[in-house]
């Protein structure tokens, strides 16, 4: 293996993301930004360091809870609550929400309930301003947004009612595949809203007619910037091999997929990891930005 041409420390984010096609990725190492996109070809290394701090409050913790917490935070913080996996069950008009300022924020904000294609049809939730940054997080090739709701407790409520028709998770391995079948989800959306039209009724007569609204925008299509698709996914997990490397042939969702096998950046968060890329570039200072 070359010398490397990219060479930083830190702790690790989720991947940012930007819509293509196809979607554009950076890696972020402590302050640094690798984009991504221009090393697929190329042979990667990340090395853990065995050192994991806190997203929020910077302690150092021998496990990550909930994607970069440690236990402290993750029993206080309101990010960490059973209703944000679980959002039918906000407790904020309970006036219980661990941190009412942040339910303000994040939870009493306008969502949008979408269909999407990722291992097939799905249902989810998102707040508007994640839209579409959500489904290619979930490493959709397509998603159409539903319907628009006026909180994030509502817009989990209306998730219950759709998940009686049609699953609400990813197939990961299925997604990593990049075989998944095309669906018509212009189709797919008008079929779910004649299915659940009673319970969406029931629900502006509790929550307000203006409560719910339909949206009519069109299908968004993603490609994602993938040279070979495994064809058995093997995953890697740096908690029980601390070194990782292989060419990287591709990245979808937040993962990276090496021809050693696949990496699940986000569950990673708050993980102190060395990113070296090897081999030859003409212009290694543009490959990286903090």
């Amino acid at each position: 293996m070359s010398s490397a041409v990219v060479d930083v420390q830190g702790p690790l984010r989720k991947m940012p993301v930007e819509p293509g096609p196809p979607v554009h990725y950076r890696m972020k190492v402590g302050e640094t930004l690798v984009p991504l996109n221009d090393l697929i070809g190329r042979d990667i290394q990340i090395d853990f360091d065995g050192e994991i701090r806190c997203i929020h409050c910077d302690r150092l913790t021998k496990k990550s809870f909930n994607q970069g917490f440690c236990y402290p935070c993750f029993r206080k913080l309101a990010a960490c609550d059973s209703c944000i996996v679980s959002p039918e069950k906000c407790h904020y008009h309970e006036g219980t929400c661990r941190e009412p300022e942040w339910g303000e924020t994040h939870c009493m904000v306008p969502h949008i309930v979408y269909l999407a294609n990722s291992s097939g049809l799905k249902v989810g939730i998102t707040r508007k301003s994640q839209v579409p940054t959500r489904w290619i997080d979930q490493g959709a090739v397509a998603a159409i947004p539903m319907l628009e709701v006026t909180t994030r407790q509502l817009s989990g409520l209306v998730e219950v009612v759709c998940k009686e028709y049609v699953a609400d998770r990813t197939n990961w391995r299925a997604m990593l595949k990049g075989d998944v079948p095309a669906l018509d989800l212009v189709e797919e959306r008008a079929r779910m809203l004649e299915k659940i039209e009673a319970s969406l009724d029931d629900l502006r007569d509790t929550h307000g007619q203006d409560a719910i609204r339909p949206v009519s925008d069109e299908a968004l299509d993603l490609a994602y910037p993938v040279e070979v698709w495994p064809a058995r996914i093997k995953t890697h997990n740096l908690d029980k091999t601390p070194s990782v490397g292989g060419r990287l042939e591709g990245i979808k969702g937040q993962y990276l997929i090496l021809d050693s096998g696949v990496i699940n950046i986000r569950k990673f968060t708050a993980y102190s990891v060395r990113l070296q890329v090897f081999d030859e570039t003409p212009q290694t200072s543009d490959l990286f930005s903090n």
